[in-house]
């Protein structure tokens, strides 16, 4: 038998070209793990162009419609209200008939236990809401919370194996990005409409107190509002709330309320029963630029207070109309939407450091935070 013989080394030349594979094989597969655990988006990039129904199969079972009934009574008319006719007929009852008054919207399971979130004007001033899932079943719904402020509402509804949809991302949206209305428009059924994210934080359009609009040109109907907004894998990114319409201009341009601030909207209602925010009790004016040349600034920075609410945290703290409040626990004053953002997020209890200007001087006060009850406030 021969002995054993040692293999010659490589010639230099292939064992640099093998060292050159091997170190490429590493980076590759480390490339690898990066898309696929960060960016597994781009692995469908060709797919999300040519088909979206693979995110519409994951996301259109969990989208409900809602029904909801309101009793009205009908006042005689105004003929028979006169006094001559009363004379005759009196109130009698028979005037007064009771009918029902129905609407339809639609809403996103967002939790096994049956939770569902919904715009607060679907089922506001309800007297019943059903709920019509994917599956065929129909289920009566009770209000757990509302926050008109938002224009959001939690209901619940007692079923089992409920499809509860994925969360996605908000504040990662990107103008450009795919987007998909889910609802139930002029009550067609349910139905998906295509677009993209035109605009995000859009805000001071006179929709809700507390805005911070998704802007999207896909389509949102009446029955649409509740629905939801999805991304092109499926994952909830807002709750379809308005359109503007046509007469003024603006066919196409829909809005969304993030899927952030819904989040968080329907945490507190589980928990609380209702959403906390804080309260100081002003009025703000946004500073403009001959406003602030009339106070004396070389530029406009933070809000005018035009009003104080009497025994409120700004009264107590010593704030006065005509005060410029700059920065709220060190954080600048942008404008009054700004203003009343920032104070609203402060929990009732806390003692804020509020700085201002008066008579060109800068002060700093300290108010305790209440909270905030009453639609209007600051």
């Amino acid at each position: 038998m021969e002995p054993y013989r040692k293999m010659p080394n490589p010639p230099g030349w292939l064992s640099t070209w093998m060292d050159f594979l091997a170190k490429s094989v590493v980076v590759g597969l480390a490339a690898a793990f990066v898309v696929v655990y960060f960016r597994p988006e781009l692995l469908t990039q060709r797919q999300a162009v040519d088909s979206y129904a693979a995110a519409v199969e994951r996301s259109t079972p969990s989208v409900v419609n809602v029904h909801t009934a309101r009793r009205v009574e009908d006042s005689p008319s105004t003929m028979l209200s006169e006094p001559f006719w009363q004379r005759f007929f009196g109130d009698a009852p028979g005037l007064h008939r009771e009918r029902i008054e129905s609407s339809l919207g639609s809403g996103v399971i967002v939790s096994p236990e049956g939770h569902i979130l919904t715009s607060n004007h679907v089922i506001e001033g309800a007297d019943e809401i059903r709920v019509a899932l994917h599956d065929g079943r129909v289920s009566s719904a009770e209000i757990v919370g509302t926050d008109p402020e938002t224009d959001l509402a939690l209901l619940k509804i007692d079923a089992s194996n409920l499809p509860v949809i994925a969360f996605g991302r908000s504040e990662r949206l990107r103008v450009g990005d795919v987007t998909l209305a889910i609802g139930n428009p002029v009550g067609l059924g349910q139905s998906v409409s295509q677009g993209i994210v035109s605009a995000t934080g859009r805000s001071q359009l006179g929709i809700t107190l507390f805005e911070n609009f998704i802007q999207t040109d896909a389509a949102i109907n009446i029955g649409n509002s509740g629905g939801a907004l999805v991304d092109s894998r499926g994952r909830l990114i807002g709750i379809n709330t308005a359109m503007l319409s046509g007469e003024n201009g603006g066919g196409g341009i829909g809005f969304a309320i993030p899927v952030n601030l819904a989040r968080g909207v329907m945490e507190q209602i589980i928990e609380h029963g209702r959403v906390i925010r804080g309260y100081l009790g002003i009025a703000p004016q946004t500073l403009s630029p001959e406003l602030a040349e009339s106070f004396g600034l070389e530029a406009p920075a933070g809000v005018v207070v035009t009003n104080v609410q009497r025994a409120s945290p700004a009264d107590q703290a010593g704030i006065r109309p005509g005060d410029i409040v700059t920065h709220i626990n060190g954080r600048p004053i942008l404008d009054d939407y700004d203003a009343l953002n920032k104070v609203a997020s402060l929990q009732p209890g806390e003692l804020a450091e509020v700085r201002l200007i008066r008579d060109e001087q800068t002060l700093t006060v300290h108010a305790l935070i209440a909270e905030r009850g009453i639609p209007g406030r600051n």
